[in-house]
């Protein structure tokens, strides 16, 4: 599976649940997370989305590592079949 196929199937996981799944661009900073989600009852997570068995590159889990220390959810993304206990993670479900 593509990780287009993948982000698109997040996509619209969070817009059923009432979320927004927004392109994270932030310029002059390097390996920052593709999706941030902002979630109903304010809710919010990173994702990074990689096709299946993808690792994270050594800049993306160092931006990881931070936004979790910085206690924000922070997760890789490399099937489909994650999608509900990713957002039930972020949600608190």
């Amino acid at each position: 599976m593509r990780e287009i196929t993948i982000e698109q199937k997040l996509m619209d996981a969070v817009r059923q649940r009432g979320g927004l799944c927004m392109k994270f661009v932030s310029p002059g900073l390097v390996g920052v997370p593709d999706r941030i989600l902002l979630m109903p009852k304010g809710r919010m997570g990173f994702v990074e989305v990689k096709s299946p068995g993808k690792k994270l590159r050594k800049i993306q889990a160092m931006r990881q590592a931070q936004l979790l220390e910085l206690g924000f959810h922070a997760y890789l993304l490399d099937n489909v079949e994650d999608i509900r206990s990713l957002l039930d993670a972020i949600q608190g479900s």
